[in-house]
């Protein structure tokens, strides 16, 4: 039976481990409890995926200590922080971080006062905190844990009434948020939490848990497997892939002469050009040269090399990737600042398309499916060369993990504009004035997206009751700004019905962004009909191509 009143370092470690394990195996599970049936990786993964960034920090510590220990899960989880509520537990780890971090062993006072300085660093990072979710169970367990600090006899009772009151509390979310007793389940990311602590007090007891996952890789990954017969017929060795982000367009004997530079070096070439980008696969024993080459043309990108024969020379390829990267941000400081800069979220060739033709200087993949993480964000930053930027999340979940990538950048002005659609990511760009300040611009884009209204339409993955609407697993469902506003089970019907509950006696502009599933008759018949109905709007139909999704629709 354990029964002590400190722990250091490593129980510390193996009970944040052991935290992670049980969200990772939870995950599925408590994406199920989001309150709307969509088919999209949400809570649990996001969760997840924050955490195991951090545990992937923890598992590269060599001597540890409390300090180091408390660095590897704050920046960990802030890097990988995904979504609101992946946002929301990176700060209250690095809140927790903070506290701990000035001490060798913890004692339950010491606890008591990480968990009061992690709710406190979590309220903050969220505009308009709302209880009955993830930060009313952490906020409740915290104040437990502070009235009970002083008289708890082991940490054994003090960690065991602190999970029974976040269990307890979290059964209470119903009754503070109608929608989730609508739907009859409990806040997920507060569920996400209270899986993180059970598997804390697991480890604090120090059950047997597989750690291994959290073990980072080590040398080149993704390779096949392949005999020794088999490996001496391979006459070159390195698997070498990157892109090349082109200074100028190539010409075609430009394009020909680099082919017969890479057919002088190696083998399996395919090099495919266009006017900004060059995608080259080439097997060579020279990656390095490949890539000297590549850099006379422009600025290197996704440069991926797998060894073949897996003898593993890594400092051929740590040397080479060095150099690729000090070369293109030579080229980058060499280049003046433009004035601005965009950044936008996307999902989808046609939406992609849109965007780019906007202006916009650097597109994150993601969305609904997958929302990008802070890092993903300060990658992007980075890339994009000039003195403001303008970050468009185009979804809510993503918006806080722009807004802390925007806290870490300090030699860019950065500004995210709060758009929760991609309709409103569209109107923004096209909103955007030159000769505007950056705070003039954001709120001249906020005052043209707040008459922005977003229908998107998609499938039940199971079955539930959300606004007073009974769904069943496969029915079509039109998700509006609020909520759900039309479900059935012919697509174009609830699509109209979509656009109807948008249309008001103001409305102009009907733009329809048929996805990836829709089907082209369905397409037609719908154009058809909206013309039909709302004949003195103008209606703009285009490809965006986004899974999921098989419209998304905007009415201004």
């Amino acid at each position: 039976m354990v029964n002590t009143r400190t722990i250091d370092a490593s129980v510390v470690s193996r009970m944040f481990l052991a935290g992670a394990k049980n969200l990772e195996a939870k995950k599925e599970w408590i994406n199920e409890l989001n309150v709307f049936p969509v088919p999209d990786g949400d809570t649990g993964t996001n969760m997840t995926l924050t955490i195991l960034s951090a545990a992937g920090e923890v598992s590269k510590i060599e001597e540890m200590d409390m300090e180091s220990l408390a660095k590897a899960i704050s920046s960990g989880s802030l890097r990988g922080a995904r979504g609101n509520s992946g946002v929301i537990l990176s700060q209250l780890l690095r809140g927790f971080t903070r506290v701990i971090s000035k001490y060798k062993e913890l004692d339950a006072p010491i606890l008591a006062s990480a968990m009061e300085k992690a709710v406190e660093t979590a309220y903050k990072a969220v505009m308009k905190p709302k209880e009955g979710t993830i930060l009313t169970v952490a906020k409740e367990a915290a104040q437990r844990a502070s009235a009970i600090a002083d008289t708890s006899e082991s940490l054994e009772e003090f960690f065991n009434i602190i999970f029974q009151h976040a269990e307890e509390t979290l059964e209470k979310t119903p009754d503070m948020l109608p929608i989730l007793k609508e739907a009859g389940v409990v806040d997920s990311g507060g569920q996400g939490l209270v899986e993180v602590l059970r598997g804390a007090i697991d480890g604090f007891y120090g059950k047997v848990v597989d750690y291994s996952s959290f073990t980072a890789p080590k040398g080149p990954t993704g390779i096949t497997k392949i005999s020794p017969e088999t490996e001496k017929e391979i006459k070159f060795g390195y698997c070498t892939e990157f892109i090349i982000l082109l200074n100028e367009p190539l010409t075609d004997e430009e394009v020909h002469a680099f082919k017969d530079f890479l057919n002088s070096i190696g083998d399996s070439i395919v090099v495919v050009a266009d006017e900004e980008i060059v995608k080259v696969h080439v097997h060579t024993n020279h990656p390095g040269q490949a890539f000297e080459k590549a850099l006379t043309y422009g600025a290197l990108s996704r440069m991926k090399v797998d060894n073949m024969r897996e003898e593993h020379q890594e400092k051929l390829i740590k040397d080479a990737e060095r150099l690729a990267k000090e070369q293109a941000k030579e080229d980058r400081m060499r280049i003046p600042l433009k004035e601005h800069g965009f950044i936008s979220v996307s999902s989808g060739e046609g939406l992609s398309t849109i965007f780019t033709d906007l202006g916009v200087d650097y597109l994150i993949e993601g969305g609904q499916t997958m929302n990008p993480s802070t890092d993903d964000m300060l990658k992007a930053i980075d890339h994009v060369h000039a003195k403001t930027i303008y970050i468009l999340p185009n979804n809510s979940n993503i918006i806080l993990a722009a807004n802390q990538a925007r806290d870490l950048t300090e030699d860019k002005e950065i500004i995210v504009v709060p758009t929760k659609t991609i309709p409103q990511g569209i109107s923004a760009m096209i909103s955007f004035a030159a000769d505007l300040s950056g705070e003039e611009n954001l709120e001249q884009m906020k005052e043209v997206i707040s008459h922005v209204k977003t229908g998107q339409i998609t499938y039940a993955v199971r079955d539930t009751r959300v606004d007073e609407k009974e769904i069943h697993e496969g029915d079509i469902m039109g998700i509006g700004d609020k909520g759900i506003m039309a479900v059935g089970g012919c697509l174009n019907d609830v699509a109209l019905d979509t656009v109807k509950a948008m249309m008001d006696d103001e409305s102009e502009i009907l733009s329809v962004y048929y996805g990836s599933s829709a089907r082209e008759e369905e397409v037609s018949a719908l154009t058809e009909k909206l013309n039909e109905l709302y004949p003195d709007c103008e209606i703009e139909v285009n490809n965006g191509g986004q899974p999921i999704y098989y419209y998304i629709i905007s009415v201004e």
